[in-house]
């Protein structure tokens, strides 16, 4: 309920501070007063967009807040989670609005996006006037309440779970249907890339070897004649390497008796012709091995060519990701048999889900059916206390093809106000007075059945006789048992019902005009009743009439 509302700056309001109690609360004032101002400036910290023009002083910043207590509204917990704000069982609702126009907003001193403090200010506050009735004609509110008469929460909440597995389960189908289409359309590619990469028998460290192999080949001549001059200058008679080698063997060998110093170095010297002349038999074996083969140069360097190519083709830098691609082409290849597999599998479980929520759906079906009428009675004969006698209505709850968020049925509320009128469709029909009553009574009716949020009438009883507008006062009254009630009003029948009354005036200070906003007690509101009766005066007879209302 709203417990506290402040607004500061804000078109003739200066500074005005007021508590609110539970239950009805009537709001009454000359034409003119500011009434309008006071719901102008409360539908701004529900979300309403700022205008700049709307600062009393130009040059300072508009401030309201509102304080709500949300013990009646356990579900709200929820609602502060997903968006991360800290709940407190008394929340306070913030708006500023800057002189340069911009604006911000906070709940319990968090900032938030408009989006969010409209969200929330819709949960908190329903502002109903007869500019304000479009939520009736929508066919999803309608739906709404014959779900609240039906007691269909339980059943639309396993509806709701179920519908989102379902559809949980089509879109991942879907996503099955893409890739096995993507994959069918890529298999021959795939493929072709596939058999591709196995021909050129890929193996680590291979462009390695093939690299230094066709370097050997490229080069075999240059090798060929070095290693022909290096085994001539081993084997040279007179000063070859094994020639010069073999006279210092037999120089050491001679001094190899004469003490150790001389017997390690001639095994030294001994170890260095046998390294010597290893290192020549080794130089002689290269030298035979070596021939210019252009046929196998040409052979290698083609298989060079490939991997450089397949490189190039496939982004790779080296032979490990050509293997990785290979082994990736593999995959799909063989996944593509797999997904008619998965695909088979998943069709049966969108089929099973499909079957439960049909089954959900044609319950919630019935259980409306059962209830329309009793919900259409309801509205005829509480509506014809408000003046409409003749008021009819007739239902149309068509089934749709896709399953939707509150089933598969479309509802449509037909109404005439004449007795053997043709039947329309609301918003065709109904003029603007009756949609307030019918507004009115669908809210006293579900009321009874599900926790509402504060609620407030703005002059809704415009244009109805006294009569009608003691039982509308009587209707919102009843509702106070449920929910706070606001009714901003003109008629001193409706008035006088609320448990607590305000007056919204004018006062002219320093050469301004201020609105002010007070709550009445007992003889102030006798007052202000006469006055309501007696159109501005105070007679006896109108005072009478006051105390009679407010007894």
């Amino acid at each position: 309920m709203l417990s506290r509302l402040s607004i500061q700056n804000y078109a003739l309001i200066d500074d005005l501070q007021v508590s609110f109690s539970e239950g009805f609360t009537t709001i009454t004032g000359e034409t003119g007063a500011g009434k309008s101002i006071l719901l102008e400036s409360l539908s701004l910290v529900l979300g309403k967009r700022a205008d700049r023009t709307a600062l009393r002083d130009q040059d300072r910043k508009c401030v309201v807040e509102a304080e709500f207590s949300l013990d009646r509204y356990p579900d709200l917990k929820a609602y502060f989670r997903e968006q991360d704000l800290d709940y407190e069982t008394n929340t306070i609702l913030r708006r500023e609005i800057k002189p340069s126009g911009k604006s911000r907003a906070f709940v319990n001193d968090s900032p938030v996006t408009l989006d969010v403090l409209s969200a929330l200010g819709k949960r908190l506050v329903d502002v109903h006037s007869q500019h304000q009735t479009l939520e009736l004609t929508e066919h999803d509110f309608q739906l709404h309440v014959v779900d609240a008469l039906a007691d269909n929460t339980s059943l639309l909440g396993r509806y709701r779970d179920q519908r989102g597995e379902f559809l949980g389960a089509l879109k991942r189908l879907d996503e099955l249907k893409t890739r096995r289409d993507t994959a069918f359309r890529e298999q021959d590619y795939n493929e072709f890339l596939l058999d591709e990469l196995d021909k050129a028998n890929l193996r680590a460290g291979m462009q390695e070897e093939l690299e230094e192999q066709y370097a050997m080949l490229s080069n075999a001549e240059q090798i060929m004649e070095t290693l022909g001059g290096a085994v001539r200058l081993c084997h040279q008679e007179e000063y070859g390497l094994l020639s010069l080698q073999g006279r210092l063997r037999q120089l050491s060998g001679r001094l190899a008796g004469y003490g150790p110093a001389f017997k390690g170095l001639h095994e030294r010297i001994q170890s260095l012709f046998i390294e010597a002349d290893d290192i020549t038999q080794e130089l002689e074996q290269l030298l035979e091995s070596q021939e210019a083969d252009p046929a196998q140069m040409e052979a290698v360097g083609n298989q060079l060519q490939v991997l450089y190519n397949l490189q190039k083709k496939h982004g790779a830098a080296a032979v490990s990701d050509l293997i990785e691609v290979r082994e990736s082409l593999r995959e799909k290849v063989e996944r593509t048999v797999d997904l008619d597999q998965a695909i088979a599998s998943m069709e049966d479980q969108v089929e099973a889900l499909q079957n439960t929520l049909d089954d959900l759906a044609g319950q919630l079906h019935q259980k409306r059916v059962e209830t329309l009428p009793v919900f259409t009675s309801q509205l005829e004969r509480q509506l014809s206390a408000l003046g409409m006698p003749n008021a009819s209505f007739k239902w149309r709850l068509t089934p749709q093809e896709v399953f939707g968020p509150a089933g598969r049925d479309s509802l449509e509320l037909l109404f005439t106000a004449n007795k053997g009128g043709q039947h329309g469709l609301l918003k065709k029909t109904a003029s603007g007075g009756e949609l307030s009553r019918i507004m009115l009574t669908i809210k006293a009716i579900l009321a009874s059945y599900e926790p509402l949020p504060t609620m407030m009438f703005d002059e809704i009883d415009t244009g109805v006789s006294g009569d009608i507008s003691t039982r509308m006062a009587e209707i919102m009254q009843r509702m106070s048992g449920h929910m706070q009630i606001f009714a901003i009003t003109h008629l001193p029948q409706v008035a006088s019902r609320g448990h607590q009354q305000f007056k919204v005036y004018k006062e002219d200070r320093d050469g301004r005009t201020y609105t002010q906003m007070k709550p009445l007690g007992r003889e102030e509101r006798l007052q202000e009743l006469a006055q309501m009766l007696g159109g501005g005066g105070t007679s006896d007879t109108a005072l009478t009439h006051a105390r009679e209302l407010l007894n």
